[in-house]
């Protein structure tokens, strides 16, 4: 940002210097949005059509749901089970649009695009403002940043699936993991949230010998409700 600032007044044009919100939301929207290539690489590897891999991203704009429908399907089972699986997977997001519906208050057209774009990352970055109006900027501004990123990549990575190879070889497979890491930790300073870390941490540790993917996270979230609940 200082180089491009620099760059501008050297050839008399002002850059417009972005807020803390627009930093956030550039930052974890690229970030995740990159995640798409994986994506679209594992989906034409597990015999995908670069078409659907694409109109799965474009419709169905769930990273965890996605990856569940590709790996279930890829692996042998059938398209009913890949929707289940990935319905389980998804059902985050409803409980998001219920606690963002008080925020963002929308009707009508935008309503239906919020729901779109109601995500993890979204959802995060709008709930770690400091006010209503911050917070929702940093939903539209992270939700259609990450669906425009997500497209644009899985494009990229179903067409280079091939040159791609392993995701993880490129450190892609931790990029969503190191934004959520980014949007939570700011937010660790009482020793209640940081009990409620902990506790979400063992938990699903101890499930992942056991339970099939996607549930040890989504367990958390029994945590969170009781801890709710007892306040």
């Amino acid at each position: 940002m200082r180089l491009l600032s620099g760059m501008g007044q050297n050839i008399g044009v002002s850059v417009p210097k972005m807020n803390s919100v627009q930093r956030d939301s550039l930052s974890v929207a690229l970030t995740v949005g990159a995640y798409g290539s994986a994506f679209g690489a594992a989906a034409v590897a597990d015999r995908f059509t670069v078409v659907q891999a694409c109109l799965l991203s474009l419709l169905t704009f769930s990273g965890a749901s996605q990856f569940a429908v590709v790996g279930v399907m890829g692996a042998g089972g059938s398209a009913i089970s890949a929707i289940a699986t990935s319905t389980m997977l998804g059902t985050r997001n409803a409980l998001y649009g219920v606690r963002m519906a008080t925020i963002l208050q929308h009707r009508g057209w935008k309503r239906l695009i919020g729901a779109q774009v109601t995500i993890d990352e979204s959802t995060g970055v709008a709930l770690s403002q400091s006010s209503v109006e911050q917070a929702r900027q940093g939903f539209w501004l992270t939700g259609l940043g990450v669906f425009l990123f997500w497209n644009i990549f899985t494009v990229i990575g179903a067409l280079g699936a091939h040159a791609i190879g392993n995701p993880s070889a490129w450190g892609l497979d931790a990029a969503v993991p190191a934004a959520f890491l980014g949007l939570l930790w700011p937010r660790l300073k009482a020793k209640d949230t940081w009990a409620v870390a902990g506790a979400a941490i063992a938990l699903s540790l101890s499930l992942i010998p056991f339970a099939p993917a996607g549930v040890p996270i989504i367990s958390c979230a029994l945590i969170a409700v009781i801890v709710g609940w007892r306040r």
